[in-house]
């Protein structure tokens, strides 16, 4: 190795040496400035305290015997039970757009599709009362299995009924 090049190794791991030393106090001045400004509003914060509340509250509660106990009872918070729901359909047509179509369409796990009349005929023959039954409650046929109401349990019977006169129409 020449004395050029191990003199330029030398600068080279000088600068290098500086660079990751300034980049080492930066580092260390943003976390004392974050410290100081930022870590106090953040702890003031109704939704962390809230949060931090949460997760320090012990995780059993007693019930004593002879003692008012009634503040124990189990409640399933409103938040979690409500969730993002499906839109509900308005009528017959938007209901066999929403959820019906996927399988009748195709003939998706043994649904008769709605372009197979000749499939639908003994079926509607069975009267409107024994298909709103199958609709509503669920049905396993021979070919396939009819989830009750569709796999849409949030709809009403008088929805599903509505979607089933739908059906009913378009395979006539």
């Amino acid at each position: 190795m020449s004395k050029q090049d191990s003199h330029f190794v030398n600068i080279f791991g000088l600068v290098l040496g500086i660079l990751i030393a300034v980049a080492i106090v930066i580092f260390g001045v943003s976390r004392a400035v974050g410290n100081t400004t930022q870590r106090q509003h953040v702890q003031e914060e109704d939704l962390y305290v809230e949060a931090v509340a949460a997760r320090v509250a012990p995780p059993v509660r007693i019930a004593v015997a002879g003692a008012d106990n009634s503040a124990l009872a189990i409640v399933a918070p409103a938040a979690a039970s409500a969730g993002p729901g499906l839109a509900v359909p308005e009528d017959g047509a938007a209901l066999y757009a929403a959820a019906c179509m996927t399988c009748h369409d195709a003939g998706i796990g043994g649904a008769p599709a709605m372009s197979n009349h000749a499939a639908w005929a003994p079926r509607i023959a069975q009267g409107t009362a024994t298909l709103y039954k199958h609709a509503i409650e669920g049905f396993t046929g021979e070919t396939g299995v009819m989830p009750p109401k569709g796999g849409r349990l949030d709809l009403s019977d008088e929805l599903i009924k509505a979607g089933v006169d739908h059906m009913i129409g378009m395979a006539r």
